[in-house]
C-alpha cells in the first residue's frame, strides 16, 4: 500500500508541470490569495489592536478597583483607602507588572482667558511611568518629579484653547467631601502631546498628595490601575485582584469597563476567519478549473490505469495529492512574502492625510500591522481544507471514468 501512494505522489508531482504555464498560473493566484488574507488580518488586528491600546490610555490599566459606587459619581465622596493586606500582595505578584493609585475626580481648570472642565488626574509620576499612562511626548517643559509636585500638566490643545502657556498660573477647582468647592493655584510646569488630540482637552496631571490636600481627602484615593502588559490575557489573572480586593470594592477588567472595545475584538477574530474564507472561496473556481482540466487532458491515461487494476481510490487520491502539491506550494510563498512585507512596514504606516477620520476611530495617524501566529495557521487551515473540498468534484470524476470509453476517447 505505501508503495502505491508513493507511485501515485510521485505521478501526480510529474502530472503537475506537464502544462507548467497553467500550474504557475494558478500558483501564483494562491500565493496572492494567501499572502492578501494574512497581509489584510495584519491590517485589521493592528487597526483593532491601535483602538484598544488608545481605549485603555484613556482607561488606564487593564483592571480598576474603585468604590462600588464611584462610577456612578466620580466624586471624593466615594473613594477607597491605599492598597494594603492582601490586596497590596496581589498587587506585587505576578504577572501583575505595574499598577497605580490615583485621584480621578471632575474639575474646571481656569486661566486668564477661558474655562474648561477637565478630568483631574492626581497622580504618582513614576508608578504611572511604570503602568504606561503618564503622557510620553511632553513639547514643553517636564513631567511631575514625585507626588507632592505642586505643578500641573496639560495637554497642549487644552493650553491653545486656555490661551495659556508653559510657566503661567491657572486655577483648579473641584468638590470636597462636604460638597464644598476646593481650588488652588497651580503653575503649569510641562504641556504633552498625545496621540489622540482629543484627549489633550481632558487630562490635567497633577501631584496626588497635593491633589488630596486640596481636595482634603487625606490619603484617600479614587482608583487603582493594575497591568500585566498583555490585555488579551486579564481573564485568566484578574480574579487573583477581585478576591485580594475583598467584596467592598469593586474590581472590573477593561473588558468589562469598556464593552465596545471588548465587543470589538471579540468580532475582529470571526471577522478574519469570515475574509480568509471569502477570499479562497473566489480562488477555489482556479483551483477547481486547473484540476478538471488536467482530467480532460488525461483522460486516456486515467482509463489505461484503470483498465490495468488501478484502484478508483488511488486515482482520487491522485488528483488530490496534485491539489495539495499546488496548495502548499501557494501557502508556503504566500506566507514568506507575507511576512516579509508586514515585517517590513513595522515602523507603521502612515495614514495622517485621513488622521481625523481616524482620531474619530480612537485611532492614530501611523497604523502598525499586527503579524499573529494563529492566523497564518488559520490561513493554512482554510486553504488545505477547503482546498481539498474543492478538488474532491474532479478526483471523484476522474475515478468514475469507464475504462473502455477513455480509452476509445480522441
Amino acid at each position: 500500500m505505501n508503495a502505491s501512494w508513493l507511485v501515485v505522489a510521485t505521478l501526480a508531482w510529474r502530472n503537475l508541470w506537464r502544462n507548467y504555464r497553467r500550474t504557475l498560473i494558478i500558483l501564483a493566484t494562491i500565493t496572492l490569495g494567501v499572502w492578501s488574507m494574512i497581509f489584510m488580518s495584519a491590517l485589521m488586528r493592528g487597526m483593532v489592536d491601535e483602538i484598544v491600546r488608545n481605549g485603555l490610555e484613556t482607561l488606564p490599566g487593564e483592571v480598576q478597583v474603585h468604590a462600588p459606587a464611584y462610577r456612578r459619581d466620580p466624586s471624593v465622596v466615594n473613594s477607597m483607602a491605599m492598597p494594603d493586606g492582601d490586596f497590596l500582595q496581589a498587587l506585587g505578584e505576578s504577572p501583575v507588572v505595574a499598577w497605580a493609585a490615583r485621584v480621578r475626580v471632575p474639575a474646571v481648570i481656569s486661566s486668564e482667558r477661558d474655562s474648561r472642565g477637565v478630568v483631574l488626574l492626581g497622580v504618582d509620576p513614576s508608578a504611572e511611568s511604570a503602568l504606561g499612562s503618564a503622557p510620553d511626548n511632553l513639547v514643553e517643559g517636564r513631567f511631575l518629579l514625585g507626588v507632592d509636585d505642586k505643578g500641573v500638566v496639560i495637554g497642549a490643545s487644552l493650553a491653545k484653547r486656555l490661551e495659556t502657556s508653559l510657566g503661567k498660573r491657572i486655577v483648579l477647582m473641584s468638590q470636597n467631601p462636604d460638597n464644598d468647592v476646593a481650588d488652588r493655584g497651580a503653575r503649569i510646569v510641562g504641556i504633552y502631546k498625545a496621540r489622540l488630540p482629543g484627549t489633550e482637552d481632558i487630562y490635567v496631571y497633577a501631584g496626588r498628595a497635593a491633589t488630596q490636600k486640596m481636595l482634603a481627602m487625606g490619603e484617600q484615593i479614587s482608583e487603582v490601575a493594575v497591568t500585566a502588559d498583555d490585555y488579551r490575557a486579564v481573564q485568566s489573572w484578574y480574579p487573583n485582584i477581585l478576591e485580594a480586593a475583598g467584596d467592598e470594592l469593586e474590581v472590573l477588567p477593561w473588558t468589562a469597563l469598556d464593552t465596545f472595545l471588548s465587543s470589538m475584538l471579540a468580532v475582529q477574530d470571526g471577522f478574519a476567519l469570515v475574509f480568509m474564507v471569502v477570499v479562497f472561496l473566489a480562488l477555489s473556481f482556479g483551483l477547481v478549473n486547473t484540476l478538471v482540466m488536467a482530467v480532460f487532458e488525461r483522460v486516456r491515461e486515467i482509463g489505461l490505469m484503470l483498465a490495468l487494476g488501478m484502484k478508483p481510490a488511488l486515482i482520487i487520491g491522485q488528483v488530490l495529492v496534485e491539489s495539495l502539491y499546488l496548495l502548499g506550494l501557494g501557502l508556503a510563498a504566500g506566507n514568506i512574502i507575507a511576512y516579509v512585507s508586514i515585517r517590513a512596514l513595522e515602523n507603521g504606516i502612515d495614514i495622517s492625510s485621513v488622521a481625523q477620520g481616524m482620531e474619530m476611530m480612537s485611532m492614530s495617524p501611523v497604523l502598525y500591522p499586527a503579524l499573529r501566529f494563529s492566523d497564518m495557521l488559520m490561513s493554512t487551515a482554510v486553504v488545505i481544507v477547503l482546498g481539498l473540498a474543492a478538488s474532491l468534484l474532479p478526483a471523484w470524476k476522474a475515478s468514475r471514468l469507464d475504462p473502455v470509453k477513455a480509452l476509445t476517447k480522441t
